[in-house]
């Protein structure tokens, strides 16, 4: 008896959990659907990602076989771009709720502030494996068009790109994951800092920043480890499919290395939901 009388608190805990969660999906789903900005955005997303990536295939050439050129990631340029869309998405489906004070109704409706934080995540995961699909997809298409033009062919060791080949459905997929990850940094930084301004200054740096440093240095050595923990040259190592020198870090190992900055924002993220006012 007293087995099934221990049992009752923890089931009836699990199903409130999942009932909030619910809750908390459906309501965070209709905020970002019905925004204004998330529409334009997630477009404005996906067609950067694919006119840098369509752009950056027509302007570079291979004259002759061994130019020493990534086809797969020249295709895939457009996400060093079109990520910075998506950190802004991210930002301003938490930041919005601080500015207008909705963040203290959506608390007061799911207490729980964990459920609500899993289910901002979960909503935005969603939306922008979606968008990061598309836009992978026509930069792959569009590169497989203009790329032949300019000497990428057979004839120069260049096969026509195709998901059916091992490293670009690699460099596809983990291109996705990329943009979802980013999207998850930016929503974890600004649920800790609240402003919008500030979140996208810091997640926008933390990408774009770090590159710039790693030129400054000149030790060999630091710049290679820098590149190893930096966000974006950690992250985008998952599009190389063309090895001509060993790389700072490994295609998926560099992705983990993405992951871990976001699994960061987040639980800081958590922890300050938790512990503050809203």
């Amino acid at each position: 008896m007293s087995l099934l009388s221990g049992a009752r608190p923890t089931s009836t805990a699990d199903g409130a959990w999942r009932g909030g969660f619910g809750r908390a999906l459906r309501a965070e789903w209709t905020k970002l659907r019905t925004a204004g900005e998330t529409g334009r955005l997630l477009l404005l997303a996906v067609a950067l990602t694919v006119a840098v990536g369509c752009g950056t295939a027509k302007a570079v050439k291979c004259p002759d076989a061994g130019c020493g050129q990534d086809a797969v990631k020249l295709a895939l340029s457009g996400v060093t771009v079109g990520q910075a869309v998506i950190a802004v998405l991210a930002v301003l489906a938490v930041s919005g709720e601080y500015g207008t004070g909705m963040i203290r109704t959506t608390l007061m409706a799911v207490p729980n502030r964990i459920i609500v934080l899993t289910a901002k995540a979960a909503v935005l995961t969603a939306v922008v494996l979606a968008s990061g699909t598309v836009a992978v997809l026509v930069s792959l298409l569009a590169g497989r068009h203009v790329l032949p033009g300019n000497g990428f062919t057979g004839a120069h060791g260049y096969a026509p790109l195709s998901l059916a080949d091992g490293p670009t459905l690699r460099a596809a997929v983990g291109s996705v994951l990329y943009l979802v990850l980013i999207a998850l940094i930016g929503l974890g930084v600004a649920t800790a800092v609240r402003e919008a301004a500030t979140a996208i200054g810091i997640v926008l740096g933390l990408l774009y920043l770090f590159p710039v440093v790693i030129q400054v240095v000149h030790d060999p050595e630091w710049q290679r480890h820098l590149q190893q923990v930096s966000p974006m040259s950690a992250g985008l190592a998952v599009q190389t499919t063309l090895v001509l020198h060993e790389p700072p870090i490994g295609p998926w190992a560099g992705l983990g290395v993405l992951a871990a900055w976001a699994a960061g924002a987040l639980l800081v993220a958590g922890l300050l939901l938790r512990g503050r006012d809203a």
